[in-house]
């Protein structure tokens, strides 16, 4: 499937086939790689992504691979469909930038923010929890008193992707904290399933590419194999930075 040039849908379908929420983003990417639109009314929205970081922190690797599953699930949830309670935010959200902005909580936050609406998906026990966005200057006040700057966890080394799974490779040209990587990876979960027209969330691998896999990656995405995340610039990395490709 050519997904840099051509409608993700089948070949000469009319109709979008997967989530109805996703086929904006799918359009966009598939039509203008790249180009971002403006924010849906003026407004700028985003998704808060709330990593469960206690004192005794989870692994870096899992924590990426639940918020890059957690990103997905709220947009594939039934309650973000056509119909459902969360779709006008998620759709209006989808429509303009897909921001998201990443928080750690741990203890009481943490149980406070599961009473909010969102998913909260657990992998290998780091927990990472997909709230339904809305605008950045009106989020929760759970959500607010929750720290956003020097949300990051060590390195760690984990085996290579297991067959069979989709994979979102970090540029390992680029540094980025837990909280930006989190974001990053979550978008990129969000593209590979738009435009592979995916109903059902499967599991992600999150990896950093070696350099040489890294420049067969960017060829990929070239040849409309492999989808890539280009960030908006606001923070940590320059603006049309790759900071992941999925595939």
């Amino acid at each position: 499937m050519n997904v840099a040039g051509r409608p993700p849908c089948d070949a000469g379908a009319p109709v979008y086939r997967g989530a109805p929420v996703l086929a904006p983003l799918a359009q966009r990417y598939c039509g203008a790689p790249g180009v971002i639109p403006p924010e849906a009314h003026g407004v700028a929205r985003a998704m808060p992504v709330v990593l469960r970081i206690e004192r005794d922190a989870p692994r870096r690797t899992p924590l990426l691979e639940a918020a890059a599953e957690a990103a997905l699930v709220v947009c594939l949830d039934p309650r973000s469909q056509p119909g459902g309670e969360w779709y006008d935010e998620m759709s209006t959200w989808i429509a303009g930038r897909i921001r998201k902005i990443a928080r750690r909580a741990r203890g009481k936050h943490w149980e406070a923010v599961q009473d909010l609406p969102g998913v909260t998906v657990d992998d290998d026990g780091a927990q990472v929890c997909a709230l339904v966005p809305g605008p950045v200057d009106a989020v929760p006040k759970i959500v607010s008193r929750l720290q956003i700057e020097g949300t990051d966890l060590p390195p760690d080394s984990p085996p290579p992707p297991p067959p069979g799974v989709p994979v979102i490779w970090l540029n390992p040209a680029v540094e980025m904290t837990v909280g930006k990587a989190a974001a990053q990876v979550g978008h990129a979960s969000m593209l590979w399933a738009a435009v592979r027209a995916v109903t059902d969330a499967p599991h992600f691998a999150v990896r950093t590419a070696e350099p040489t896999r890294w420049t067969a990656l960017c060829d990929a995405v070239k040849a409309g194999e492999a989808v890539a995340v280009r960030d908006a610039g606001f923070t940590e990395v320059a603006p049309g930075t790759i900071t992941c490709i999925a595939v």
